[in-house]
């Protein structure tokens, strides 16, 4: 099996390709700077040179607040981008797979969302993953939505990086504690994303590490676990204004991955002891 994944760069495409590549599958992982994917001929004859048996798009713009103001490069790489890819995908009867994000919903409530929910973005960002969300649904009859949510690998920054490096400098940070949801660790998704792309359980799926936790829960867990003596205090939204609205509940409900035979992710807090043992290992 031949795999096409964009956003190789990034931190969920990165991994992506290191699972695929230790199942045994060929991989070609592209990033901006082999591929514009808003480029629509440039897409179309990549994909025609490449000839994947399926397509992982992990690539988006993801720079929640620059989007509201950014707003043409957002939709450029997230609905153009997106559709440029299925078309192609499509001409080539690949498999398809878009990564999307909790940001589809309003983040309003205390009960997870589910695959069935209708989103109702609130922000740009969360507006162009949901259109990009509706070309798949409406261009492909089969296809794999895979909503994500607090993404952190080894390739990249993300916000255990931050934590880190500010806990070289700080004894107490103040972290937002009214926005709930769920860490995921690449590594564990990509791993899941390999075992459903082999399969034909086509559909929307929401895969984020098990439990949710605040961000300030989940930086007191980050510095506990890094053994650093920092004091988090719990301020709320309207304490730390942000240029993009961000959903208070993040909470998505996992049940489709367990329906379809497919492994849960594992629980938040393990996933983040493994990946800050591989930090600490690669600084070594």
């Amino acid at each position: 099996m031949k795999i096409l994944v964009t956003g190789y760069t990034g931190q969920l495409g990165f991994d992506v390709v290191r699972e695929g590549l230790e199942k045994g599958f060929e991989m070609v992982g592209v990033g901006s700077k082999d591929l514009d994917i808003t480029n629509e001929i440039a897409v179309e004859q990549y994909v025609k040179k490449v000839k994947p048996d399926a397509i992982i798009h992990c690539a988006a713009y993801t720079a929640v607040d620059k989007a509201e103001d950014d707003k043409e490069t957002c939709r450029n790489v997230n609905v153009s981008g997106t559709k440029f890819l299925v078309n192609a995908a499509k001409e080539m009867n690949a498999k398809f797979m878009y990564i999307s994000t909790d940001y589809v919903f309003d983040g309003k409530g205390e009960v997870p969302f589910t695959e069935e929910d209708t989103p109702k973005p609130v922000g740009y960002y969360g507006q162009t993953k949901n259109e990009g969300e509706k070309i798949v649904q409406t261009s492909l009859t089969e296809y794999f939505i895979v909503r994500i949510s607090w993404v952190y690998g080894m390739n990249g920054n993300n916000f255990v990086k931050t934590m880190l490096r500010l806990a070289e400098t700080r004894d107490e940070l103040n972290v937002v504690g009214d926005q709930v949801g769920s860490p995921t660790y690449t590594f564990d998704l990509s791993r899941l994303l390999i075992d459903m792309i082999q399969t034909k359980k086509f559909g929307i799926y929401h895969a984020s590490n098990e439990g949710f936790c605040s961000w300030a829960e989940f930086a007191k867990e980050i510095f506990t676990l890094a053994g650093k003596d920092v004091r988090v205090n719990s301020i709320t939204t309207a304490e730390y204004p942000t240029r993009a609205i961000r959903p208070n509940n993040s909470r998505m409900s996992k049940q489709k991955l367990v329906d379809n035979g497919f492994h849960p992710l594992p629980k938040w807090q393990d996933s983040l002891k493994h990946y800050l043992n591989q930090l600490l290992h690669e600084v070594q």
